[in-house]
Parts: C-alpha cells; structure tokens; sequence
C-alpha cells in the first residue's frame, strides 16, 4: 500500500526518545525548552511555546488574543475543522469566508466585507502548506484594531518571500502530527514577538502556574507556585519535544524532497484535461503536506478514490467545508460559500511523502489517469 503519508523517522529519533525517557524528565522540561530555542530561531520569532498538539495552540492564542464570549473570529470554512473548533472554545463565534480559487486560502478581498462591531481577530489558514496573503491580512487588521492568529498547521519551513511563516502574525500555531513537515508524534506550537503575551501563554499552557517546574528545579531554593487565572493542561512532553529537536536537524532536507516530487507530479500530470495541479503564487514557497489536485468533470470522486484503493493507493478528500459539517450546519444553516462549497467536493489528496520513491509516484499516476479515463 502506498500510504497518503509516511513521517520521516529513524533510529536517531527513536534514540532521543529513549534519552529522555531514561532521564527521567518525561514531561515538559529541558527538552522542551530546546526545542522552541530552535523553532524560533529557524522561524525567526522572538518566542516558541510549544503545546500538546496545534488546536490546543490555536485556543491558547485565540486566550491570548482576548477573545472570548460574544466576539467574531473571521475564518476560512475550507480547513480542518480544529480551525473552527477552537474558536467555539473560546465562547467566540466563527465567521466563515470563502477561499481564493486558485489557492484555497482565505480570500483577503472579502475579509472587510465581514468585519462587524463583534470581530476580535482573523484567522487564516495556511492550506496544505501553502502560506495565505499574510502581509494583506495583517494590512485589514493594522486598520481596524485586530489581532491575526494564524493557523500554520502544515506549513513550518513555507517562506513568503525571504521571510518564513511563524514571525508574520500576531501568533502562528503550527503542527507537529505525521502528516506535517516534521512530527514529535503529536504536539503544537505558537510563534509570536509579543513577549507579555509569550509569559502569559507559558503560564495558562501549565494550568495558569506562574512559573514552571523546570525554573523551579533549576532555581535551587524554595519557589512555590501561584494560579492568578484559569489555565490548561496543554503542555508538551521531553519525549515529543527530543524527537521534535532531531526533526529540526533534517527539516531542510524534508522540504527540498517534497518540494521536488511535487514538481515532478506536476510534469507528469500536465495537460490532463480533467485535473488542475495545486497553484503557488510566486514568491511564495509551499510546504507539501499533501499534492492536491482539483477534479474537472469526468467520473465521481469518490468512485476514483476507491479504484485507486483497489490499486493500493491511499488518497484522500481534499479538504472539508466546515460549514456544511452537521455540528456547524445546525449552527450557521444559512451560511453560502460557493468557491469553498466546488473546492470540498473536487478536490483530491494524492500521496507525497520525503521517502516516496519515483517508482511509487509513477504507480499513483498511472492508476490515476487510468481511473480518470474510466
């Protein structure tokens, strides 16, 4: 079976682990705090608080950001439905808007058009690892007073311009899941340059404690705790975070081998008339989490899909629309997004991973085209 993905993983991983589980320093500790050292410094943003996964970051930024009971929070419908949930969370309410057609992201233009009285923040989303409009997202809340919290879940290592997702918004939350570009298994992180809002996110990830054990191990005297506010058990293990510091080390080399099998899909599915090949505006470098390609005409999708699963080839569905989801179609029923409604329906996750060999891509092609011809 050719999986839709595969982490790239390997003894040196397994032997950080083991390292920190023979320590005996299991939850967040030394390790951790390396491997937000290094995440920031590969970002470029002044801080890292890593977290148990990225929509435990997602709620600890949209806390942060002072949202809660009664705000708006701008989103794209067209996401993982973590991107909503988070703001539900909160108390807040999600206002969904349509996607750009080319790229999948948060269309910038229409983000205006929703402001209200109520809207607290925006949070793009950068889809599949590509980097939404960022700086135009940042221009609309300059002007009227909001906060961005950017849900970067696939895209550590994507780059707009010369500069790297992760110091470009108020706060970036990335994910460390196997799909991602690097994984600690599970886990998350937030990037921001906002150091009063850094201190209090260290805190309400541990509870709201106002310091951790590791500075009270390290601090050699009696240092009792206090809680000034409400928290969470969001923290990330020494274990996920060791293997999360021997993935910074082969980030680079990730990137570079799914950015080159996906030009490679694209030379091979060019001029196939019932597909469209992701699009990368320029000055933009995408991350790959998956290559996904939109269906025109021909057969279902769902019939593709499944002759490909008869070939030993796992896909996936594109992305979902949030919106027509029953949890949030019986919140928000009159809800109309129709680029983000044609995008769910025809679009079409095909395996990219850092290890695929030629061969297995050419397989995926072949039984593609086979399936498109029907």
């Amino acid at each position: 079976m050719i999986p839709i993905t595969r982490p790239s993983i390997g003894r040196e991983e397994a032997d950080a682990a083991a390292e920190a589980v023979l320590s005996g320093w299991l939850s967040q500790g030394p390790r951790v705090q390396e491997f937000e050292r290094l995440l920031a410094e590969y970002t470029g943003a002044r801080f890292a608080i890593a977290t148990s996964n990225c929509t435990t970051a997602l709620h600890l930024a949209l806390v942060a950001a002072g949202v809660g009971p009664g705000d708006e929070v701008i989103c794209p419908s067209f996401s993982f439905i973590a991107t909503a949930n988070a703001i539900l969370y909160t108390g807040a309410t999600p206002v969904f808007v349509d996607i750009d057609p080319n790229t999948y992201n948060i269309d910038a233009s229409l983000i205006e058009g929703a402001i209200t009285g109520c809207t607290k923040a925006i949070m793009p989303v950068d889809q599949i690892g590509l980097a939404a409009d960022i700086p135009d997202v940042v221009a609309i809340t300059r002007r009227h007073g909001l906060r961005v919290i950017e849900d970067a879940a696939p895209s550590l290592g994507a780059t707009i311009g010369e500069a790297r997702v992760g110091a470009l918004s108020d706060f970036t939350c990335f994910s460390f899941h196997p799909r991602k570009s690097i994984t600690t298994g599970e886990g998350g992180a937030i990037l921001t340059n906002d150091e009063p809002a850094a201190q209090r996110l260290r805190s309400i990830r541990s509870h709201g404690a106002s310091t951790s054990d590791l500075a009270r191990h390290q601090s050699g005297t009696v240092d009792i705790e206090e809680y000034q506010e409400l928290g969470f058990n969001y923290r990330m293990t020494d274990v996920q975070a060791a293997i999360g510091c021997v993935q910074m080390g082969r980030l680079d080399s990730i990137l570079a081998a799914r950015r080159r099998l996906a030009l490679r899909y694209d030379q091979l599915l060019a001029g196939e008339a019932h597909i469209t090949t992701p699009y990368v505006p320029a000055g933009h470098a995408h991350t790959y989490q998956s290559y996904c390609v939109q269906l025109i005409g021909g057969r279902p999708r769902t019939e593709i899909m499944q002759e490909l699963a008869g070939e030993g080839i796992a896909t996936r569905r594109g992305v979902m629309a949030i919106h027509l989801e029953p949890l949030y179609r019986s919140r928000f029923p009159a809800v109309s997004l129709p680029v983000t409604e044609q995008a769910s329906a025809n679009t079409l996750l095909l395996p990219l991973f850092a290890e695929m060999t030629e061969a297995e891509q050419d397989q995926v092609v072949s039984a593609l085209l086979a399936a498109l011809d029907g």
